[in-house]
């Protein structure tokens, strides 16, 4: 049935225009999955405090997952009850898959005496410098230095000590994310556990045994969201080439790019697709 549908949604590149972060080509689809009741999850490598000021945006009132999987924030009273293991913050039940960003912190300041002067990262960057690698405005900058539980890496050196890099920060315990523009430093937590997690929230409440996950991204931090989803999405990029999946069936990739093309695969999807009863 669709109201057993879930679209789970990266939003740089994905949901928003990879060069102006415009959500306007999406917003006439963002209005019908709203008013057939299919929730649009926001699954992003962006902060709490930026999903609350894009949430009210967008128009979007229900759940969300942060900094590439490594917290979930489920308004409270959304599901009738608490799901295990979340604790209540801000107005949210909270899932943490992570640990603090202080802890990841700690852990590159060990790195930049060994990679010293082949990157910057997000709590050394001041606003200017947040602002002129990400194009953001001001005020949403400001947002997106306020992290949790990871940490973005700006990577200033060679593809080739860009590789001896990671696979040293691998030895350290962290699980390095590869986005449009950084790489995320995190622990043992990613886009695809959270959506499942998420998901089995949704098939609890509503006492169904499936639950469609629908996952759109452009990114290879998407990747993980992308593998484990029921149907997944691959949205075209200006600036990379698609996610590269193991997975060979339910794979759709855009023709247009950016939320253009988010919404041209979600027309084809739910209201085309024979497994849906619309």
């Amino acid at each position: 049935m669709v109201n057993d549908v879930l679209v789970f949604t990266d939003l740089d590149g994905t949901l928003l225009d990879h060069h102006n972060y415009s959500f306007a080509p999406a917003l006439q689809m963002l209005h019908r999955l709203n008013s057939i009741n299919i929730p649009v999850i926001p699954n992003t490598s962006k902060t709490f405090a930026e999903l609350i000021d894009l949430r009210q945006q967008i128009g979007l009132e229900g759940p969300f997952i942060v900094e590439n999987g490594a917290a979930i924030y489920i308004p409270i009273l959304y599901f009738k009850t608490q799901p295990r293991d979340t604790k209540s913050k801000n107005g949210y039940w909270v899932k943490e898959f992570s640990k603090p960003r202080e802890h990841w912190l700690s852990l590159i300041d060990e790195l930049k005496v060994l990679f010293a002067g082949e990157f910057n990262h997000f709590s050394n960057m001041s606003n200017t410098e947040i602002i002129t690698a990400t194009g953001l405005s001001v005020r949403q900058a400001r947002l997106a230095a306020t992290r949790e539980y990871g940490e973005p890496i700006l990577w200033l050196g060679s593809a080739d000590t860009k590789n001896i890099f990671v696979q040293t920060i691998k030895k350290l315990g962290v699980t390095p994310l590869q986005g449009g523009r950084f790489l995320h430093l995190s622990g043992e937590c990613d886009k695809g556990t959270a959506l499942t997690w998420l998901a089995q929230q949704f098939k609890n409440e509503r006492k169904v045994k499936q639950c469609t996950s629908i996952a759109l991204g452009d990114g290879q931090n998407d990747v993980a969201m992308l593998e484990v989803a029921d149907i997944a999405v691959r949205i075209l990029s200006p600036t990379n080439a698609p996610p590269t999946l193991s997975r060979q069936t339910d794979v759709y990739t855009s023709q247009a790019y950016g939320p253009t093309g988010w919404t041209e695969c979600l027309e084809k999807i739910i209201f085309t697709h024979k497994q849906f009863n619309m």
